[in-house]
């Protein structure tokens, strides 16, 4: 008897490794801000990189994420916040040629009764079309990769009067292979989506700073978490004071002091 196990990739992944030839080229973030009433019109670029045909299924998915890794699709309407239902689809299958392009186009209409500020948002899944073929008489197991991507749809309401919220939910410093990485839990308590970065202030026993380091900035939808990680390995051995901050993209500032001790490995 045969056995098909197909590995999924999502959000981010490495070109050379989709066998299946599918690309996402513009972006997969699409943010709008919206007003009740209103029509709002945007377009996914999908392309195949391979040489071989390839047909592509587009559909509808919540998602939502937290600080240990983990990424939950559900039914499109399941979370609160949710905006599938706001959003039309020109297509739900792409068929594509080798080295063609195609344009999936969407259109979002803003509720006319929508009275709750802040970010609402939903994933539109591009996905090749798996085509397997059964090895006869020979058992075993087939294993396929399938990338499939995320294409997220946040749409801002009133967002004048909603705001980010962030909260910090662990510190921990990890030592692994000569790196030493500060690994900041954040989540984002607030309506709004938001893009922080964190930072670290090192400081010594005699209150010398020692040195400061920041993460890459990272998309955060409210009611989620991430981790976002800093790189301290210039930072010798001992025990220091540290401020860390979350800072998003309006300059809004979250702080958290922290006693930091740095072991040689």
């Amino acid at each position: 008897m045969i056995k098909h196990f197909l590995v999924f990739v999502f959000f981010a992944v490495h070109l050379q490794v989709a066998k299946a030839g599918i690309v996402v080229i513009n972006g997969l973030t699409h943010s709008y801000k919206v007003e009740k009433g209103q029509i709002y019109k945007g377009s996914i670029e999908i392309e195949n990189t391979g040489t071989a045909a390839q047909d592509v299924k587009i559909f509808f998915q919540d998602l939502s994420y937290n600080a240990e890794g983990n990424i939950f699709y559900k039914d499109p309407g399941s979370l609160k916040r949710s905006n599938s239902s706001w959003i039309k689809i020109n297509t739900n299958l792409v068929s594509l040629k080798g080295k063609e392009k195609a344009t999936i186009r969407y259109e979002i209409s803003g509720p006319a009764e929508l009275s709750e500020s802040g970010s609402f948002w939903s994933a539109i899944m591009v996905e090749p079309v798996d085509k397997i073929n059964p090895r006869e008489n020979k058992p075993g197991v087939n294993i396929s990769s399938i990338v499939r991507y995320a294409v997220q749809i946040i749409t801002d309401h009133d967002s004048e009067n909603a705001k980010p919220e962030l909260k910090f939910e662990s510190v921990k410093l990890d030592s692994e292979h000569g790196l030493k990485t500060l690994k900041i839990a954040i989540a984002n308590n607030g309506n709004l989506f938001c893009k922080p970065r964190a930072t670290v202030e090192i400081y010594d026993k005699n209150g010398k700073k020692t040195g400061d380091f920041t993460s890459m900035v990272m998309g955060l939808l409210p009611g989620n978490s991430k981790m976002f990680s800093i790189d301290i390995s210039k930072i010798i051995p001992g025990k220091y004071s540290a401020v860390i901050l979350a800072t998003d993209e309006d300059e809004n500032a979250f702080a958290l002091n922290v006693d930091l001790e740095v072991k040689d490995d």
